[in-house]
């Protein structure tokens, strides 16, 4: 008799809420990718690795001049210097990378933090090592999200492994500050923990603020595995290319999982990618990109009786629908697809036990002819 070893996980929202945006021609925000091309420098920079015969394996922890490329960016960027030779891994995508981390540092037993709403990868991946997740949620503050520290610090028992950290986060676009650093660094370290930092918005991030990396703090970055994502960061989810930077020891765990699971990534988008990255701009310029799109689709929102919040990152914006219609986020979602005709995902699907707060995520990484339909539609609310 066949025994599942995810009994829980079924078809997910994502899936579910695209099919139905299919079936009903509703404009699709909720699948976060990006609807528009790359760069083409990007393509081309493929093609000429192809032709110049980059096409087998490359070494297993990534094409060097890719790690290095990394080490670069993150040292210029967050001031804190990880060797491209036993620090640096280049992942087949974000997600590949958080199942790894936590099949090399959690064990059967035991507990790993998650603060939600979160990224919904995270919990089977803890059931699948074999430990526990424990739930801490964050707090609603005006058109706000933030982590409650002190309830964080309260989960911690002696058989909690591992904080899982996500910001600038999906769902909510809240982006944590310098104080928030501080706090995590103080619970990791009294308790010896580890941390998994998701950074894969790192480079959408509004209003001039600044990313806080795990990496800016030393004492922080010791205890921690950053994973980042070049296919969020240039507009190239299919490729699915990512990376993660921690400590030699953290590395050296993570390596021997990672390579009895992907073993390695495909080489000439490494090599593209690491060409492409020589020029800084494309990520510096990322957030300006990303603000416009955020600021013209909340400004449209704003017009409706949907109230849209604050996303400091990340490339969604949740907003509260409890003025429009009564009942369920799933069910509001349900008809704003069918009826109205634009798709949303709801806050609920973010949360192990399903949360009400009458809130729904959309995507604004689309083109802006995509966004100016999506609000024509909703000017009817």
């Amino acid at each position: 008799m066949l025994k599942s070893r995810l009994p829980n996980v079924g078809t997910t929202i994502f899936t579910v809420m695209s099919a139905l945006a299919t079936r009903h021609g509703a404009v699709n925000l909720g699948q976060g990718f990006p609807d528009f091309q790359c760069d083409p420098r990007l393509t081309e920079a493929v093609t000429r690795a192809m032709s110049a015969g980059h096409n087998q394996y490359p070494p297993m922890s990534g094409w060097p001049a890719l790690r290095s490329a990394i080490a670069e960016k993150i040292a210029r960027l967050y001031e804190h210097r990880y060797d491209p030779d036993t620090e640096i891994t280049v992942t087949a995508g974000a997600t590949q990378a958080i199942l790894t981390t936590i099949l090399a540092l959690v064990h059967a037993g035991d507990e790993a933090i998650v603060i939600e709403p979160a990224y919904d990868s995270y919990v089977p991946a803890i059931e699948m090592a074999g430990a526990i997740p424990v739930f801490v949620p964050m707090i609603r503050d005006g058109d706000d999200f933030r982590i409650p520290w002190d309830r964080v610090r309260a989960a911690v028992t002696s058989r909690t492994r591992l904080v899982i950290l996500n910001s600038p986060n999906n769902p909510t676009g809240m982006a944590i500050g310098p104080e928030d650093l501080a706090e995590l660094e103080r619970i990791v370290v009294d308790h010896g923990l580890f941390v998994l930092s998701d950074e894969v918005y790192e480079h959408m991030l509004y209003d001039d603020r600044r990313h806080e990396s795990v990496s800016r703090r030393p004492a922080l970055a010791e205890h921690s595995v950053v994973v980042s994502s070049f296919g969020k960061t240039f507009h190239v989810t299919g490729w699915k290319v990512g990376y993660v930077a921690a400590p030699a020891a953290l590395t050296s765990e993570f390596r021997k999982v990672h390579q009895f699971n992907v073993f390695t990534v495909n080489t000439p988008m490494q090599a593209a990618i690491a060409e492409y990255l020589q020029d800084p701009t494309p990520y510096e310029t990322l957030g300006a990109f990303y603000q416009r799109k955020r600021d013209l689709f909340c400004e449209g929102l704003a017009r409706t009786r949907l109230k849209p919040m604050h996303a400091a990152g990340t490339y969604f914006v949740l907003a509260d629908c409890s003025a429009v219609r009564e009942g369920s986020e799933a069910s509001f979602c349900e008809w704003l697809t069918t009826e109205i005709g634009v798709a949303a995902i709801p806050l609920s699907a973010f949360y192990a036990a399903p949360r009400e707060a009458g809130l729904v995520r959309f995507c604004f990484a689309k083109k802006d002819e995509t966004l100016t339909l999506a609000l024509e539609r909703l000017a009817s609310l």
